[in-house]
């Protein structure tokens, strides 16, 4: 495949066979989230309470009236397609499944090399680094997709900010207290494209895991197929028109001293007969320069609450994340 750098849509195209998964799930409702109510002080009340209970309890929400406008998501989503859609040729330019290689990347299926030949992911992804600190170059972005990137990037750092108060309330913390911790200084945009698989039932778009972020908000089209695991069950995180979804990442959940949880979620192979394209923002602080030391947040710990976690530097986090297979979180190795 790193040959071909014909991605997951060529290896379709050519024929595969996967072994059986077990595809059983509940029929719990995943939590909603509306913002319409923010600005008014019960109306916020009833937003940080809803969020609280669902970083608690399933570590993801869905959110609606966002401020997000359908243009941006429509673009992005349009952008993600087109990029995917190119001639092999034109694309490959960007292809590495090297994470060190380039910044603005193409790859496919980042850990089928883990699954000893049971299962492989079927998407192919395009990564778009970028930092608050302003050192980014636009121009690196694929030209079919970088006005929609760049514009989709803007929105959703701006909603990011509200999320992060909103969370800090949650945590029963001021406002700013996430936002002043710099967990949010890096964010990369990952671009998922996931082709019409020919054996659905025996494979996975992407396998169970959970993110090695601070927070991801995700934007899905309406093909579904994202799954969370609560109460040890799989639930549906049904598409809402123009809805994002939200989920609490393993760096948050030892921020929050086991406050929050980290969703551990899948994606089922594409069932339907066009291409499912989802939208991931990840979040996180990361700099081999000058390492930012993080750990469970000191209001949070009491002698009736001892801190969980050593601290860390979100670089050793990621290097020990990325060496394990998929599916198991860093979380034990920082667990005190």
């Amino acid at each position: 495949m790193d040959e071909r750098k014909a991605g997951i849509k060529g290896l379709v195209d050519s024929g595969i066979v996967a072994e059986e998964l077990n595809m059983c799930k509940s029929t719990l409702q995943v939590p909603v989230v509306d913002l319409s109510g923010i600005q008014v002080e019960d109306g916020r009340k009833k937003i940080v309470d809803a969020i609280r209970e669902a970083s608690k309890k399933w570590g993801l929400f869905q959110l609606i009236n966002h401020g997000i406008p359908s243009s941006v998501l429509e673009g992005v989503t349009d952008g993600t397609r087109k990029f995917h859609e190119q001639d092999v040729e034109v694309k490959k330019e960007y292809y590495s499944p090297d994470l060190s290689a380039r910044r603005v990347r193409y790859e496919s299926n980042l850990h089928r090399f883990e699954t000893k030949g049971k299962t492989t992911d079927l998407k192919d992804s395009l990564h778009i680094p970028w930092q608050d600190s302003g050192h980014n170059e636009p121009e690196e972005i694929p030209p079919v997709c970088r006005k929609t990137s760049l514009e989709y990037i803007k929105h959703v750092r701006k909603l990011e900010d509200t999320l992060l108060g909103l969370l800090s309330e949650a945590l029963c913390l001021k406002p700013n207290h996430l936002k002043a911790t710099e967990c949010d200084k890096g964010q990369t945009l990952v671009c998922h494209y996931y082709p019409a698989c020919p054996q659905p039932e025996l494979t996975l778009g992407t396998s169970k895991h959970t993110d090695p972020s601070f927070l991801t908000i995700l934007l899905q089209d309406q093909n579904g197929g994202l799954q969370v695991m609560c109460d040890n069950q799989w639930a549906d995180v049904t598409p809402i028109e123009h809805g994002l979804v939200v989920n609490i990442g393993d760096l948050l959940q030892i921020l929050s001293n086991d406050k929050f949880v980290s969703a551990t979620h899948r994606v089922v192979a594409n069932k339907v007969a066009e291409p499912r394209i989802s939208v991931a923002c990840f979040f996180f602080n990361e700099s081999s320069v000058s390492p930012k030391i993080f750990g469970p947040i000191k209001e949070l710990i009491s002698e009736e609450n001892p801190p969980q976690y050593k601290e860390f530097d979100v670089s050793d986090y990621l290097a020990k994340y990325l060496s394990r297979p998929l599916g198991k979180t860093g979380l034990d190795l920082f667990r005190l």
